[in-house]
């Protein structure tokens, strides 16, 4: 059976006790687990919080970005090499936190263009990194999942076929993928055969709505969806992913300015919808 999770960001950027009330409620809702963003530097608040959720019997996930001085795709050896570094920091904070999965886009440097499509010595420099990466993952027992995102927050990997090709040629076995049905919506043709085509690598899903709302209140087409996972017997995660302006600094960086849904619309809707779809397509 898949397990069901919830990403914080709909609350807060920061991992801090003012999320613990939540989580409570959430392992209450029925949450397996809970998924956090990798960012502030106190790094004795990840393993408080890992060891406030393992006493909920909550798991949990890690999300990050890079910016635009540790790019891993970046002309400069060394501003690669700080982003290697920063991800097996990222690396070292998600096993603080418990996390077996790390997911993003951090196969290059989120909102960094360089005007151009991307080229094959990029791709060459990302797999590059990602491939040591992996190395430091393996050592943790960590599996690195890097998200296609939509042509406004990055042009490296935008699509599943782009994806693919980035994790095969990085070709290391704590190196997968995931999708998300938000930047799917934007850029894939049919979702269905986007899924197929990640299929082989695909170890984590966010389930996002299109205006990145309570999951079902939008046009994601979610029944090709869940037919698509189902088919290709996917048994990873399905983690809730919505936005809101609660915590201003972290919408103002992500293009958030309205109110989507709230968040606990978005947790207790969302948790029955992703479950009605699950039995609805025997997923």
């Amino acid at each position: 059976m898949n397990k069901m999770g919830f990403n914080v960001l709909a609350w807060s950027a920061m991992v801090s006790d003012e999320l613990k009330p939540k989580l409570e409620r959430l392992r209450r809702l029925g949450y397996d687990g809970v998924e956090f963003l990798i960012a502030a530097p106190d790094e004795a608040a990840y393993r408080r919080m890992g060891d406030f959720a393992r006493e909920l019997g909550l798991e949990t996930t890690s999300v990050f970005v890079l910016g635009p001085d540790v790019n891993p795709i970046d002309e400069s050896p060394a501003v690669r090499e700080k982003g290697l570094d920063k991800i097996k920091w990222t690396i070292d904070r998600a096993h603080d936190l418990g996390s077996k999965i790390i997911c993003g886009p951090f196969h290059s440097a989120f909102t960094v263009f360089s005007k151009q499509a991307p080229t094959e010595r990029e791709y060459d420099w990302s797999a590059e990194i990602l491939r040591k990466a992996g190395d430091h993952a393996a050592q943790a027992g960590i599996v690195l999942t890097p998200e296609a995102v939509n042509r406004f927050e990055c042009y490296l990997c935008n699509t599943m076929d782009q994806l693919l090709y980035l994790v095969n040629k990085t070709a290391h076995p704590n190196v997968r993928a995931m999708f998300d049905t938000h930047h799917a919506n934007i850029e894939e043709k049919k979702l269905a055969s986007a899924i197929e085509t990640i299929a082989p690598v695909l170890d984590h899903v966010h389930i996002s709505e299109n205006d990145r709302g309570t999951p079902g209140s939008g046009h994601v087409p979610w029944d090709e969806t869940f037919s698509a996972l189902a088919r290709i017997n996917y048994k990873g995660w399905l983690t809730i992913e919505g936005f809101t302006r609660n915590d201003p600094d972290f919408a103002n960086s992500i293009g958030v300015w309205r109110e989507f849904s709230k968040p606990w619309d978005m947790a207790e809707n969302g948790l029955k919808f992703i479950r009605e779809m699950c039995r609805k397509h025997g997923l």
